[in-house]
């Protein structure tokens, strides 16, 4: 009786991650919009961002452009609890801390050595088809630039 219980309490726990991740309107993939985008010259460009989930956290993989039109990849781990999480293959930033607000807004912070980079936030729309990321911070340069990326959903 014990094993049967243990199984049905252990497969009823995937059910229910499984069912906390589907309801995650962020997880799939998003092609970014150029012509819905506001981008500063010379920021990088998030072409395809991948989310999935990996185990009780999130990875996110990142195709794109650096801000010389070099193509770039990046991956991310973490949860969006705020906490900084590390950054693998991504020249302008070491960390990466995601916050949800709520089901549809997201808080966003880049840093690298420790030092805040690149502030933001993402909306996904109510019918959760495309994706709005707007940022702010500074270059390697120390240049400010903004931008406001828009992604629609595949």
């Amino acid at each position: 009786m014990k094993v049967r219980t243990s199984l049905l309490t252990f497969a009823m726990l995937f059910v229910g991650l499984a069912v906390c991740f589907a309801a995650n309107p962020s997880l799939g993939t998003w092609k970014l919009n150029e012509a819905k985008s506001k981008l500063s010259p010379g920021l990088p460009k998030n072409v395809t961002v991948v989310y999935t989930a990996a185990g009780d956290s999130i990875k996110g993989t990142i195709d794109g452009v650096d801000g010389e039109g070099k193509p770039t990849h990046s991956e991310w781990t973490g949860k969006f609890d705020g906490k900084d999480y590390p950054v693998t293959g991504d020249a302008t930033s070491d960390m990466r801390a995601i916050k949800q607000i709520d089901d549809h807004h997201f808080d966003l912070t880049v840093k690298k050595g420790g030092k805040v980079t690149m502030t933001g936030k993402a909306v996904v729309s109510a019918d959760g088809k495309s994706r709005t990321v707007t940022v702010s911070g500074t270059n390697a340069a120390g240049k400010a630039v903004t931008g406001t990326s828009v992604y629609d959903k595949q």
